[in-house]
């Protein structure tokens, strides 16, 4: 408990009082100037906004971003009220092999909005929060393309990743398993979820909240959870 005290205190608190003497005026210090939850607060009273992107492929650099989808959880709960999801306009036709999954088209995408309009309406809903992502690595990486592009620095804020608690509870196990058992689909049907569509930003990132909430409910029986024991 101890190191990751230290670890908050010298992580993403430090790092976003330095970032907001920075940023100049708009959205990004907008959202700098809101400061993170605490690492000792019970995880039910930690508000957290669950987040999905749909992408072009998985290298921020050259891929883009494709859909946003968020919602928040407040007080243990799901708030639907809460729910956005926003394709993104961008150029360059996307392939075949790539709407195949996502099933958005090139006619839906240039009805999109563009991104700084995306990006502005998601730090907002993320100010204060908690990020929640399945696998981090994608929404981290081009979260923070995006926010170079548009304001010449990426954001900091605490992240907790579903795919990781599983993993770090398959490990403690010690127990031989499949790393397909991390996908969304996979851990849902392992805490008895119902069946999602997926590949949809905002599907994606109520069904993510959903198996947090499992996940919360699991390690409660053990002792009160806070939200240090589920940051990455």
């Amino acid at each position: 408990m101890i190191n990751k005290l230290l670890f908050w205190l010298n992580g993403y608190e430090v790092r976003r009082k330095r970032l907001l003497d920075k940023v100049p005026e708009g959205p990004l210090r907008e959202f700098l100037s809101v400061p993170f939850p605490t690492p000792e607060t019970l995880i039910e009273d930690t508000p957290i906004l669950s987040v999905d992107f749909e992408t072009t492929g998985l290298h921020a650099i050259n891929d883009k971003l494709l859909s946003v989808g968020c919602v928040s959880l407040e007080q243990g709960q799901i708030k639907l009220p809460t729910c956005y999801h926003q394709v993104i306009r961008s150029k360059g036709e996307l392939k075949a092999s790539n709407v195949v999954i996502h099933q958005i088209t090139d006619d839906i995408k240039e009805r999109g909005a563009q991104l700084a309009k995306v990006v502005e309406a998601l730090l907002a809903a993320l100010a204060g929060k908690v990020m929640l992502v399945h696998f981090g690595r994608i929404e981290k990486q081009f979260l923070a393309q995006a926010c170079i592009e548009l304001y010449g620095m990426a954001p900091v804020y605490p992240m907790i990743d579903t795919l990781a608690l599983a993993k770090r509870r398959f490990d403690k196990s010690d127990t031989p398993y499949d790393p397909s058992e991390l996908r969304l689909s996979n851990l849902r049907d392992r805490y008895q979820l119902p069946r999602h569509y997926a590949h949809n930003a905002l599907s994606d990132a109520v069904a993510t909240a959903e198996l947090l909430l499992a996940l919360i409910h699991h390690k409660r029986r053990k002792h009160p959870a806070r939200l240090q024991d589920f940051l990455l």
